[in-house]
């Protein structure tokens, strides 16, 4: 991947263009181009062909797409979320296993994290959670993305860590729901609807107002840009907000729970 970002970068400085000027020639993120120059995104084939064609690099870029080890050649829809994400202008986000991963304190992060099988060593651990916390640096942006969260109930009831950490979090997350870009709704248990029953997931609006989406399972990650699925999983997110309680009632119901820890 470092090798044909590299490769990548020369043809692009052999033809006189700066990243900016390759995105908008193409018509293509510049983060995107970013990212496949320093080795942290896979080079897909459809954009290989397509920079081959515009660079007249004869193939090369599209030959080590598809002569890249086994382990390469699956895209890092992960990564690529995690790109996207920061610098993304607005974020919608249904959880119903854990407090979502932007709302979490370095305590309750950690015993998520701590939960994992099979186990972290330490080192992969520390260098897990400063990524996972590292990632909450959209809050503090000059200008924050829109953030909107619905967390279906039992996720906030699952006991996870100590009771200290279990509280704390709950304090986190109630201070992190004032904040003026986040909205928090919560899915009670006893709702009687739940459009969210096939799992958690995330839409994300780009720079340039593309939308997309990323789910996870137990046997790895989906990054989605099909329009059609897509257009199924927003759905699903506004029929979960309706169902959800209000973000007023929302923290009402995250008082109650601090009381009864």
């Amino acid at each position: 991947m470092r090798m044909l970002g590299r490769q990548l970068a020369t043809a692009r400085r052999a033809a006189g263009l700066s990243q900016s000027g390759l995105s908008a020639a193409l018509n293509i993120n510049e983060e995107t181009i970013a990212s496949i120059e320093q080795g942290r995104r896979t080079l897909k084939p459809d954009i290989g062909e397509i920079l081959d064609d515009f660079l007249g690099t004869k193939g090369t870029l599209a030959a080590g797409v598809a002569n890249l080890p086994e382990v390469d050649q699956f895209p890092l829809w992960a990564e690529e979320y995690m790109d996207q994400e920061r610098v993304a202008i607005a974020l919608s986000w249904y959880d119903a296993l854990v407090v979502p991963g932007l709302l979490q304190n370095e305590a309750y992060a950690r015993a998520v994290l701590l939960n994992r099988v099979p186990a972290y060593d330490e080192e992969r651990l520390e260098t897990a959670l400063r990524l996972r916390l590292n990632r909450q640096e959209i809050l503090r942006r000059k200008c924050p993305p829109t953030l909107s969260f619905v967390v279906w109930e039992p996720a906030l009831r699952l006991s996870i860590g100590s009771p200290d950490v279990r509280r704390e979090q709950l304090v986190f997350l109630r201070e992190m729901a004032e904040l003026p870009c986040v909205s928090l709704q919560i899915l009670p248990l006893e709702s009687p609807f739940h459009a969210g029953v096939d799992g958690p997931f995330t839409l994300l609006e780009t720079p340039d107002h593309q939308h997309v989406a990323y789910t996870e399972s137990q046997r790895g990650s989906q990054w989605v840009s099909d329009p059609e699925e897509v257009s199924i999983l927003a759905r699903k997110y506004a029929m979960l907000r309706t169902q959800a309680l209000t973000t007023q009632d929302s923290m009402g119901l995250l008082d109650r729970l601090l009381g009864e820890q």
